[in-house]
């Protein structure tokens, strides 16, 4: 949960607040109603819903979701697993408020051990988690990302700064996601025939 959770928070920093519910809602159905952990993800998810429907000037959408959103953040601890859920339970309330605001100062980032974390602090795995999360949202091919992030994580990739730049560029680089996306397909299809190259002198020999 905690490589979803980082990831999640990282996405919605870079102001992508529709795709950042995504890394949590698979796992978030998993989790027993009414657990702490359940309820983080849920207020979290609304959270970020709330923040998207308000940047979209969908005014009773916003309202509605910062108020659930609140509901489900109000039994759990301030700090729990990291999350500033205080901080978020406070802009909740003030999106619920006057949800216009957004139009007047950013909405406010989340963080996790005190750090507004962004992509370029996540892990390999957490990495190709927010990458592969924004590609799903705006209907690009998923499993390039997972593939890259798998070479980043197990340490195979010749291209580790590159590949890391690529997957970081696809969650914040806007119109230009397609270009990037292809760009680390290119890299990534040159190591896996390289690898099969390689494979099949083992298996002549």
């Amino acid at each position: 949960m905690d490589q979803r959770l980082r990831a999640g928070l990282a996405v919605y920093n870079a102001g992508e607040y529709h795709a950042a519910h995504d890394a949590w809602e698979a796992h978030w159905l998993d989790l027993e109603t009414g657990t702490a952990d359940e309820r983080l993800l849920h207020g979290l998810i609304q959270y970020t819903a709330a923040v998207h429907h308000a940047t979209n000037r969908n005014w009773a959408g916003a309202v509605g979701l910062a108020e659930s959103g609140s509901a489900y953040l109000a039994e759990v601890p301030a700090d729990y697993r990291g999350v500033d859920v205080a901080r978020a339970r406070e802009y909740l309330g003030l999106l619920a408020a006057d949800p216009e605001r957004i139009e007047r100062a950013p909405a406010w980032p989340l963080a996790i051990d005190g750090d507004v974390i962004s992509v370029g602090e996540l892990s390999a795995a957490e990495l190709g988690i927010a990458a592969a999360t924004v590609a799903e949202d705006y209907g690009f091919e998923v499993s390039v990302c997972e593939r890259a992030a798998e070479r980043l994580a197990e340490g195979t990739t010749e291209n580790e700064g590159r590949f890391r730049a690529l997957l970081a560029d696809l969650v914040t680089s806007g119109a230009s996601r397609g270009i990037v996306l292809q760009r680390l397909a290119e890299h990534l299809e040159r190591e896996e025939a390289r690898d099969r190259d390689v494979e099949g002198l083992f298996e002549g020999s």
